[in-house]
Order: structure tokens, then C-alpha cells, then sequence
């Protein structure tokens, strides 16, 4: 298990679902669920960071795609791979999936508009041993049934079959990638903390960290006490301004 403190104070911060008796009385579900990924995001969002760390279009292929409880949380681990006749890029000794830390989260940049897959089954075998908790990646990714059988977490853009050493290599290992995307601009740090579940992936940076798990718990007691409301028939507007006003605010942290 991780020693590292945030992880382990969003593993042991809870959310309780209001479920629904026949008669529509909310009774709280004695299994608690653990933080959801727009909980992170809502905090990020108080804290004025871009778009609450939600990094898009990286949803979850493995174990199942897009779907189940499947939850990740950890520090990020980057690799870069760069184009194969990029001349300027540094190049990577070694193999990064052997230098993985434990109880990390992979991040993967590749290229944008690469068809070539840059994680297969072999690399999640090898993260697995290593004790690593999942890997994403900003791309294409193969062997898909590989993963599934490991019940290893992945997300990725997308999926492919064919092997990236035609067209790639990895130049970089535990620098900051930058996201590859047309509609953002976002940068995952080696150390920042990734997060990930069916609502796709945010980036908490390790200098927000402390303050957004701050702002969590009063944020998700808003949320609760508001769709307590909802059940009992009362308005949105209403309910959502008195729960509101008494969340943490952030100069108070």
C-alpha cells in the first residue's frame, strides 16, 4: 500500500450514494463508494486550476471498458515517445517499464495522429510486477484482452494492433509531457497525482494536492445534503444556495 499522504487521504475519504426506498425516503448505502474523479475536479475547479485537471478523451479500456468500479489513484511516472526520425529529441537508455516505481500511475505521451499502438500486454505484466496501479496513455493501446485477463487498470484514447518501434521511440522518461490535444493545454509533472475511473482521468498537481483534498469532503457533504433535497421534492436553486454557503473556502485553508 502507498505511504504517500494524499494518496492515502482520498483512500480513505468516502462518498455515501442516497439510494431510493420504494416509497422515495433516501436511506445511506452501508458500502460507501470512494471519491469519484469530478470530486477531484470540483475541487481544482474552487482552486482556479484549468478545467478542475481533467485531462480529455482518456477513458477506461481495461479491466473493462467503461465500466465497473475500477478506481486509480497514484503519482505519475511519464514517458515520452517521439517521433523515430525526430534528431533533436534526447534519447531513453534502458527500458522505462523496468524502472517504474511502485504504487505509481504510468502516463504515456505519444505523438498526436500516430497510428501505432505505444502499450501492449507485455508492459502491463511488467507493471503489474512492479506493483505499479495502472497506466494511461495519450494514444493507442494493443493487446487489449492482455490487460483485461491481468485486471490491470488502462486508459487510453484508443486501440490499435501494431507495435510503435516503426515509427516511434522513447526519448524521455519522469519529465513533464504535455498533453496531446487540440482543445487544451495541459501538462502532466512526474509526482503529480493521477486519478481515474468512468468519468475519465484529472491531474492533480503535487502543489494543489494538500488543498484540494482540503476542499473535498465540504464539497461532497454539499452535494449530498443538496440531492437530499431533490428526493424530499425540494427546488435546486434553493437547496443548492443554503448547502453551498457553508463550504470551506479556500482562503481558509
Amino acid at each position: 500500500m502507498s505511504r504517500d499522504p494524499i494518496v492515502r487521504a482520498l483512500q480513505k475519504f468516502t462518498r455515501y450514494k442516497i439510494h431510493h426506498t420504494s416509497d422515495c425516503n433516501p436511506i445511506r448505502n452501508k458500502n460507501p463508494d470512494i471519491f469519484y474523479s469530478c470530486d477531484v475536479a470540483d475541487a481544482l475547479l474552487k482552486l482556479n486550476h484549468p478545467h478542475g485537471g481533467f485531462l480529455a478523451n482518456l477513458t477506461m479500456w481495461s479491466p473493462k471498458r467503461q465500466d465497473g468500479p475500477t478506481k486509480i489513484i497514484g503519482p505519475a511516472y511519464t514517458v515520452r515517445y517521439v517521433r523515430k526520425n525526430d534528431s533533436t529529441a534526447p534519447t531513453h537508455q534502458g527500458h522505462y517499464i523496468d524502472t517504474i516505481p511502485p504504487y505509481s500511475i504510468l502516463f504515456i505521451s505519444s505523438p498526436s495522429h500516430t497510428i501505432n499502438a505505444v502499450y501492449g500486454g507485455l508492459m502491463s505484466t511488467r507493471a503489474k510486477h512492479s506493483s505499479a496501479l495502472g497506466t494511461i496513455v495519450d494514444g493507442r493501446v494493443r493487446d487489449l484482452q492482455e490487460h483485461r485477463n491481468l485486471d490491470y487498470p488502462v486508459f487510453a484514447k484508443d486501440v490499435g494492433t501494431t507495435a510503435p518501434h516503426e515509427v516511434l521511440r522513447v526519448s524521455e522518461v519522469d519529465v513533464p509531457v504535455r498533453l496531446q490535444s487540440e482543445e487544451q493545454e495541459a501538462v502532466v509533472c512526474p509526482g503529480d497525482y493521477l486519478v481515474g475511473d468512468l468519468n475519465g482521468v484529472v491531474c492533480l498537481p503535487r502543489g494543489l494536492a494538500e488543498k484540494a483534498v482540503g476542499l473535498m469532503a465540504s464539497l461532497v457533504l454539499a452535494d449530498e445534503r443538496i440531492k437530499r433535497d431533490l428526493v424530499e421534492g425540494r427546488g435546486f436553486g434553493e437547496s443548492s444556495k443554503e448547502h453551498r454557503a457553508g463550504v470551506v473556502k479556500v482562503e481558509d485553508l
